[in-house]
């Protein structure tokens, strides 16, 4: 999800440099083996300047990697860099890493023309809400490397200069989609003679995060949840409350719970969290939001609050459903027994403490929701941490 975010800057600003005739440089991770602190598709932006944007590892690879940037900036030739992080940390490149890991990392210049459109293609998918790939020779002949085809939106750009391996690729492409693996591999194709290394990089679009409710302490929990790759949307009924400068970075909605739900961006991969502060607008929210697919409904409050909005829902009679329509007490009933969605209190137990502790508690949990993995201490993992296996 992170990755989505952190592609859209750095393609953004690709664009910027081009027009101003300044040249730049991608580093992107295409493959990890044990331990590793970035994906594959992280990236570091280097520019000609030396000033970077992103990162492909927590800072042990980048004064390195940036360096081979700036390199292949001079010569225009891209790089296929392998890192190799395990047990004799004295001989890892000379960096002395000791990750217990290791890291493919490919490093091309980005604003020759060819490429540039590719960023600007990139940058109109970036701003939708559907799946794409992105296709990159990173092994084979030298005036081949850093080709990239785009898939997306039932059209392909780019080439690599072969129709055959073009057509392999987007075929490999297609199901990489279907599975949402970004993935390095291996092909041959008819009239090449070579093996080319392909890396495909698929972005899905990122979750999106809906807070009901535009109070003060909404503001950190937008603010962090942005920066980690949520698409944040804040829907209060106080215009006042939702200007730009509370939330410069979220989608703001004018919005009561019994104007419904229609319009907001609600499916299958939105968490909503309540936090309106309003006992009566607490109850409506979360009564119709359990009417919806969403995987996860947050509540602020302590359980006796949760209780009773729960029993009201259920034993009233008198909810509203999403599409308007009142629903009975045993429909209502069977909604709110059914509410292993419902997360209340929400947020992990951090001991947290004013609204920026409380905000992490929240994000803390919605990304171990959205991974589906038990919270735990990292030391109590088994193995390699922020484990992938070997491609």
């Amino acid at each position: 999800m992170k990755h989505w975010q952190e592609t859209s800057q750095i393609m953004g600003r690709v664009t910027e440099l081009a027009a101003a005739g300044q040249r730049a440089a991608i580093a992107t991770v295409v493959r990890i083996e044990g331990s590793a602190y970035r994906r594959p598709g992280a990236k570091l932006l280097v520019e000609e300047g030396g000033a970077t944007r992103g990162g492909v590892s927590g800072g042990c690879l980048e004064a390195d990697v940036r360096e081979i940037a700036l390199a292949a900036m001079r010569d225009g030739v891209s790089r296929l860099r392998h890192y190799e992080t395990g047990d004799d940390d004295r001989t890892v490149w000379g960096l002395g890493l000791g990750c217990h890991g290791s890291v493919d990392i490919f490093v091309q210049p980005v604003t020759p023309e060819d490429t540039v459109d590719v960023a600007r293609r990139l940058g109109m998918l970036l701003t939708g809400d559907s799946p794409f790939a992105v296709s990159t020779l990173v092994r084979g002949p030298a005036a081949a490397l850093g080709r990239m085809l785009v898939a997306g939106e039932g059209r392909q750009t780019g080439s690599t200069g072969n129709p055959g391996l073009d057509r392999g690729i987007a075929q490999r492409a297609e199901m990489l989609l279907a599975t949402g693996e970004s993935k390095l591999y291996y092909i041959e194709s008819t009239g090449v003679e070579w093996t080319a290394g392909v890396f495909t990089e698929v972005h899905l679009p990122p979750p999106r995060l809906v807070i009901c409710g535009a109070g003060d302490d909404a503001i950190p929990l937008a603010a962090y949840a942005s920066r980690v790759g949520f698409r944040v949307t804040v829907v209060d009924h106080r215009p006042a409350y939702l200007s730009p400068e509370r939330f410069p970075e979220a989608e703001r909605i004018d919005r009561r719970p019994a104007d419904g739900l229609e319009g907001l961006p609600l499916g299958p991969r939105t968490y909503p969290v309540v936090m309106t502060h309003s006992f009566a607008h607490d109850r409506d929210w979360v009564g119709r939001l359990l009417r919806t697919t969403v995987p996860y409904i947050g509540l602020l409050g302590p359980r006796a609050r949760r209780d009773e909005i729960l029993g009201q829902i259920g034993a009233t009679g008198e909810r509203i459903g999403a599409t308007g329509e009142q629903i009975d007490a045993a429909s209502a009933q069977t909604s709110a027994s059914g509410t292993e969605r419902l997360f209340a209190p929400v947020g992990l137990d951090l001991g947290a403490d004013g609204p920026e502790q409380v905000a992490v508690s929240i994000v803390a949990e919605l990304l171990a929701v959205r991974a589906a993995s038990a919270p735990r201490h990292l030391r109590e993992k088994e193995g390699v941490i922020h484990a992938v296996s070997a491609v």
